[in-house]
């Protein structure tokens, strides 16, 4: 049962329409593409230049309220924010998700499908849209995995997201409106100071080369995500090029692979430090003896680098 609180709804729009001419638009006003995308933004001039007769949503003077409404509000809103609408899920966003996560399909992907935006995730992320769609409860995930195609090349991403319904001026669902924040900075940042921790817990009680050695091969087999392999060699001898190369410690790479193919009797002369790769792309061990004792290291995704460090131990193993 409703109460009458002694506004004056005339003077409060009123007043409100002084204060703040952008929020309040006379009916007429709101259907047309100035009064719906709303605002200085660079997605709002994208919008108003677009031609949205030539997509499956029609003129813009066509449009329910509804999804008028959901537009400006995405518009406004300084945090990431991206709509579909429609069968096809026409595509819209705002500068803040532009910025943050599309990458190279900026400014492309306005208008377009979804499915075809996100197109190598679509797999991961149809199951959660067709729950939406289809019962109106909303979703959430925190920190989901999702490799990205948006620099040219599938990207380790992390997003926590909620997609929720859109309902039409009918009350029928007919879009999908999603709130985001992309994680991967952190999420990664965190994991490998998580690998330096257990890499620094595993060298407290090593006190010989063969024990760093041991040491450095147990803390980077506890998470490849960051490392998938690892080579260490010890170079022994003379700082004239004669020393020889030694493994003293392998990760995530089978011991019969081509980069580990160098002969163990091999003075350090006959290994030169190049930047090409071999076989599958892993670099090849690479020294420079410059001292009676020094470790080779390579670590890596494909195409990883190698490089010489300092002595470790007194022995040199």
């Amino acid at each position: 049962m409703g109460h009458d609180l002694g506004i004056d709804k005339h003077r409060w729009y009123a007043s409100r329409s002084r204060m703040s001419p952008t929020l309040v638009r006379s009916t007429g006003e709101e259907s047309t593409a100035e009064g719906v995308f709303v605002g200085s933004s660079e997605m709002a001039a994208l919008m108003r230049a677009t031609d949205w007769s030539a997509t499956p949503l029609g003129p813009v003077t066509g449009w329910p309220q509804s999804l008028r409404a959901a537009v400006r509000l995405m518009l406004t809103s300084r945090f990431p924010m991206w709509l579909g609408w429609g069968e096809q899920l026409t595509f819209f966003y705002n500068d803040a998700y532009g910025a943050m996560t599309l990458g190279a399909k900026h400014p492309g992907a306005l208008g377009q499908p979804f499915s075809v935006i996100w197109r190598e995730i679509w797999s991961e992320l149809a199951p959660r849209i067709e729950r939406v769609l289809s019962t109106g409860i909303a979703t959430w995930d925190e920190s989901l995995l999702l490799f990205l195609e948006r620099s040219g090349y599938p990207e380790e991403t992390y997003h926590t997201f909620s997609y929720s319904p859109v309902h039409d001026d009918g009350g029928v669902i007919r879009g999908n409106f999603c709130v985001v924040t992309e994680e991967t900075e952190r999420v990664i940042g965190e994991r490998r100071l998580a690998l330096l921790k257990q890499l620094a817990e595993q060298l407290t009680s090593a006190n010989t080369t063969s024990e760093v050695c041991s040491a450095l091969s147990r803390a980077l087999a506890t998470d490849a995500r960051d490392i998938p392999f690892s080579l260490s060699y010890l170079v022994n001898g003379a700082s004239n090029g004669a020393g020889k190369l030694a493994l003293a410690s392998r990760t995530g790479i089978a011991a019969d692979h081509p980069a580990l193919a160098v002969d163990g009797g091999a003075s350090v002369a006959a290994v030169p430090l190049v930047d090409a790769v071999i076989g599958d792309g892993i670099a090849p061990p690479l020294a420079s003896a410059t001292g009676a004792s020094r470790s080779v290291s390579c670590a890596g995704s494909v195409g990883g680098s190698c490089s010489a460090e300092s002595a470790v131990g007194a022995s040199g193993g």
